[in-house]
């Protein structure tokens, strides 16, 4: 995390007299003038350097007794993803702490319990051993950090929507709106309806479909991004025009206390704005949290690409800022993934499409070619075989797309659990039909793995030559430890430089 950072304090000054963009989200400052915590990319005037105090998560701002910014909006900020794995106790925080940050899991675990004992189990640890790791390592016990993740949430739905108070306070993950207002004035000085009639004019409204900008950390590859999903597009469910201000607009589905939410989510990059700008259809009003979420996660907006660029740069020169692409729903991409195995981009397109068409919901979006949702793992799982078969999809495919469908519908497998990636690998292989290849770049995309290879991969054997020709998948393994703990974005990076374009550099001798 930032904890070097944070023993600068005049380091920390100067990212605040500049508004460096590459911190915010790593750092955020308590100005005890005011009362106020906001991030380093705040447009009011800059504090005296005795007025601040530096910290690496609003939860410990929020202890200390600040209160978030309004204007710089600290629940928009990207969050901090900057690990480094010292120690297993390192590794088990981060682990909680991207558990913990899922707007899903602010009310209960995903068996039903409460957060932090659902979280436990799913760490195989003890509350005492919990708490201790928070405290020890970030200064505030576990449940402080969830309840600024609840505030910060009810803040976005506040500021953001015309969400009834009550449905704001379950949206949230409080179990009552008498809580809900509690927890709101003891921390934030004002009940939740006069925080939201204190808000700016043009806040959203019940007739206005939710809108967010989200931030990226520069640099940013905004062109690279782009075309990656481009050439991945799922027609009837996705559309994407690339102007000056590239737009994407997809249908989703998401489920919140057992009932499905149908709608769209339009997307525009802003390079000038340093964000992209999202907007949900109504239907998903309450849940403008989770799909921030998925967002951020499907476009890597929170990673600190500088020390992923000083490590690739020499070998991939011209592919600073370029991200990780994820998915908006880990099952789509694991169909789409299956249905790609040992055939070209366009044909898993088409493939992907007459799914959609032929299994997907309708739905109505601004897009007249967007009328389809993505099959569900239900959905699929039901599907005769013969029914796949008369789409194109051959035998060994229809077997593996049942298994993955099935696994995931009965909850046995979760992408977006995170944990040990091998140890998910290991589950995927299992499924007749899927090898290592479909394993690793499921671990890769959908559970952001940081550091999976391909060595198989025809694309990376083609993007990655050695001066006597192609290199074989032990060579490209040997070749790729230098890329650790980065591997998955020297892949990224691999697939999408120019064809003909110079990849490697000072190839002589980078092999033993």
């Amino acid at each position: 995390m930032t904890t070097e950072l944070l023993q600068d304090s005049n380091a920390c000054y100067r990212a605040l007299q500049t508004r460096d963009a590459r911190f915010d989200g790593r750092l955020f400052v308590g100005v005890t003038s005011t009362g106020v915590y906001c991030r380093p990319v705040c447009r009011v005037r800059t504090p005296k350097p005795a007025h601040c105090r530096f910290f690496a998560l609003p939860a410990q701002a929020e202890q200390a007794g600040f209160r978030p910014c309004l204007r710089c909006r600290p629940e928009l900020a990207p969050a901090d993803r900057h690990w480094s794995f010292h120690d297993a106790g390192q590794k088990l925080l981060a682990h909680a702490l991207q558990w913990l940050d899922n707007p899903a899991r602010l009310g209960s675990g995903t068996d039903g319990r409460p957060p932090l004992p659902a979280l436990c189990r799913e760490l195989g640890i003890s509350d005492r051993h919990l708490r201790r790791l928070f405290v020890d390592r970030l200064g505030l016990p576990p449940l402080r950090y969830l309840q600024t993740r609840r505030l910060l949430t009810a803040k976005l739905l506040l500021t953001d929507t015309r969400l009834p108070v009550a449905e704001v306070a379950l949206a949230s993950g409080f179990g009552s709106v008498r809580r809900f207002n509690d927890v709101f004035v003891q921390a934030y000085g004002l009940e939740p309806g006069r925080f939201r009639r204190a808000q700016p004019a043009e806040a959203g409204t019940a007739d206005l479909s939710p809108r967010a900008t989200l931030a990226w950390r520069p640099p940013m590859d905004v062109e690279g991004m782009v075309a990656f999903l481009r050439r991945r597009l799922t027609p009837g469910n996705e559309w994407m025009a690339t102007d000056d201000e590239p737009v994407l607009l997809k249908a989703v589905r998401l489920t919140h206390q057992g009932r499905d939410h149908r709608g769209w989510i339009r997307l525009c990059w802003v390079a000038s704005a340093g964000g992209v700008r999202l907007e949900a259809s109504p239907t998903l009003v309450a849940l403008l949290p989770q799909v921030i979420w998925r967002v951020r996660r499907w476009l890597d907006l929170d990673t600190d690409t500088a020390h992923i660029d000083r490590l690739l740069e020499r070998d991939f020169p011209g592919s600073a800022g370029m991200r990780l692409p994820g998915g908006f729903d880990p099952f789509e991409l694991g169909v789409r993934a299956i249905l790609g195995q040992q055939v070209s981009l366009a044909a898993a397109g088409r493939l992907t499409a007459r799914l959609v068409e032929a299994l997907g919901d309708p739905v109505v979006t601004p897009q007249p070619s967007v009328t389809r949702l993505f099959p569900t793992a239900e959905q699929l799982a039901c599907t005769p075989a013969e029914r796949l078969g008369e789409l194109g999809i051959v035998r060994q495919r229809q077997q593996a797309l049942l298994a993955f469908a099935r696994a995931c519908a009965a909850g046995t497998l979760d992408l977006e659990e995170g944990g040990e990636p091998q140890a998910l690998v290991e589950r995927l292989v299992q499924l007749p039909g899927i090898g290592p290849w479909t394993a690793h770049y499921l671990v890769m995309r959908a559970s952001r793995w940081s550091d999976a290879w391909l060595p198989s991969d025809a694309a990376l054997r083609a993007a990655l030559p050695s001066p006597r020709g192609p290199r074989t998948p032990a060579e490209l393994q040997a070749l790729a430890q230098r890329w650790r703990p980065w591997r998955s974005y020297a892949v990224v990076r691999a697939w999408t430089r120019p064809p003909g374009h110079p990849i490697i550099q000072n190839t002589t001798g980078d092999l033993p």
